[in-house]
């Protein structure tokens, strides 16, 4: 795996973008005085920068916090905000909590990745949709519920989540 310090023919190409991105990651390590404490704030500005938390940016982030790469990775992981794949155009995250569960979230999420040919965590081919699920979203009155690009919406069906999806593939 290559260093992110090291410099490929393409990353010299590419080199604005790469060191605009790395440098405002850079500039949040040492605002917050390369403080361990600060990872999770940390692990938002480099997915904000990058898009999503690649490898070599984990390991980046753990050498300069001098953490190791496996407490940087379980963070990471641990929360459902944090993406170690290029996200699509769209984020269609099902709650799979108790409540929702049990009222049809299941059923939800086995439609969709029946449709799509994905299953959770994945985008699709085309980079238009990710499919995420959550353990509980806090919404468990109006279960089951489904976050159509960050707007959570309740008492959702597979046929209606099934609809949405489609309308965003045929957006242009």
């Amino acid at each position: 795996m290559q260093s992110i310090t090291e410099t490929t023919q393409v990353e010299k190409e590419n080199k604005p973008a790469i060191d605009k991105r790395l440098k405002a990651l850079n500039v949040a390590m040492k605002r917050n005085h390369y403080r361990q404490d600060a990872l999770i704030e940390i692990l938002h500005k480099a997915q904000e920068s990058f898009g999503y938390l690649e490898p070599e940016i984990l390991e980046h982030i753990a050498r300069q916090l001098k953490l190791p790469l496996s407490r940087v990775y379980g963070v990471a992981t641990f929360y459902h905000l944090f993406s170690l794949k290029p996200s699509g155009v769209h984020s269609c995250v099902i709650c799979l909590g108790t409540a929702c569960y049990v009222k049809g979230g299941g059923k939800i999420i086995s439609a969709i990745e029946e449709e799509l040919g994905i299953h959770a965590g994945e985008t699709t081919s085309d980079k238009q949709v990710s499919l995420m699920t959550a353990r509980c979203i806090g919404a468990c009155g109006i279960a089951p519920a489904v976050v159509f690009d960050g707007t959570v919406t309740g008492k959702q069906e597979p046929e209606k989540v099934l609809q949405q999806i489609k309308n965003w593939q045929s957006d242009p």
